[in-house]
């Protein structure tokens, strides 16, 4: 699913599979109430739970299920967010999007560049046909994001989660391969 070398070089940041030492990094990153706002899932709060998350993502990779990646400044290595294809259903070619960017990263369009590479990868190598995702509808920062890469709103799926004991709704989104532009 990856370039033999195990890492997408794009021009400020490499996308590379998570491993062992991107554990500390999750563990900020999904531990920060302000990046975890709008996830479906709670806030990390362990080191444990970061290593778990490794694992899962050594896994999905290990069994074609998901393609979730670092993403890392190439000129200090820094690691700043993660970004991932989940639920990859080879027979239809699609899978869905997801990512997180430690909060002092934003704005500066490390996840712009990101998503072009790896929407680019998918819809390239790994020859997907539909990508899909999944935002809260108050999270306008990845909606203008989607709207960037090509994606168009398809439906709003009410009170679909329970986050943090408050139901929430979903915006779908999609992009098909006829429909990448290839550029922000």
């Amino acid at each position: 699913m990856l370039p033999e070398e195990g890492v997408l070089e794009l021009d400020r940041v490499r996308l590379r599979a998570l491993g062992e030492e991107h554990a500390a990094g999750l563990l900020v990153l999904y531990g920060d109430p302000e990046v975890t706002r709008y996830l479906a899932r709670p806030a990390l709060r362990e080191i444990d739970e970061a290593r778990a998350m490794v694992e899962r993502a050594k896994a999905g990779f290990a069994d074609g299920t998901s393609l979730q990646l670092a993403i890392e400044r190439r000129k200090d290595g820094a690691f700043l967010g993660s970004c991932l294809l989940f639920h990859i259903h080879k027979a239809s070619a699609r899978a869905e999007l997801g990512y997180s960017l430690g909060r002092e990263h934003w704005s500066h369009g490390y996840m712009a560049e990101s998503l072009q590479g790896l929407v680019g990868h998918a819809f390239g190598p790994m020859a997907l046909n539909r990508l899909e995702a999944d935002i809260d509808p108050r999270n306008a920062a990845s909606a203008r994001q989607l709207a960037r890469l090509g994606f168009r709103r398809e439906g709003l799926l009410r009170e679909r989660w329970i986050v943090r004991g408050e139901a929430s709704d979903s915006e779908m989104y999609g992009l098909l391969a006829r429909e990448w532009r290839g550029s922000a």
